[in-house]
């Protein structure tokens, strides 16, 4: 079995991505928009440059998600996706990209079971936990 993390966005899918795989790594194995899917003619003009499926593959996981109709999109809440890295400095360039634009809850810091922890909410409102527990 394998699980992977869905993210719905309310438009913002194919930018959130192209972050997402610029901060990450890895690459784009899938993108299809609603014009290159077989409902472009059920599809209202305003929806065409929509994301209908997009997957970011990288080293250590696969991260998915679409762009919501409208009227089925709710803000992401009671989930956060958990980044573990290997040095401090990584988790740090990390937190600091995917924060830019966005709101930081607990700061990229040294706790009591990491050498290097933070929580944000990325610019697309996806929340996300940075964590380096090696302190190197």
């Amino acid at each position: 079995m394998l699980l992977n993390a869905y993210l719905n966005f309310d438009g913002q899918c194919d930018a959130a991505f192209k972050l997402y795989q610029q901060v990450l790594g890895g690459k784009i194995a899938f993108r299809l928009t609603n014009a290159e899917s077989p409902m472009a003619e059920q599809t209202p003009p305003d929806r065409q440059d929509k994301i209908v499926h997009m997957r970011l593959e990288m080293d250590g996981g696969v991260l998915m998600g679409s762009d919501c109709p409208p009227e089925y999109f709710e803000k992401m809440q009671g989930m956060v996706l958990s980044i573990n890295v290997d040095t401090i400095a990584e988790g740090k360039r990390i937190f600091d990209a995917l924060s830019k634009n966005g709101k930081v809850k607990m700061p990229y810091e040294k706790t009591f079971w990491a050498a290097g922890f933070g929580m944000l909410e990325d610019q697309f409102g996806t929340p996300w936990m940075v964590n380096c527990e090696k302190d190197s």
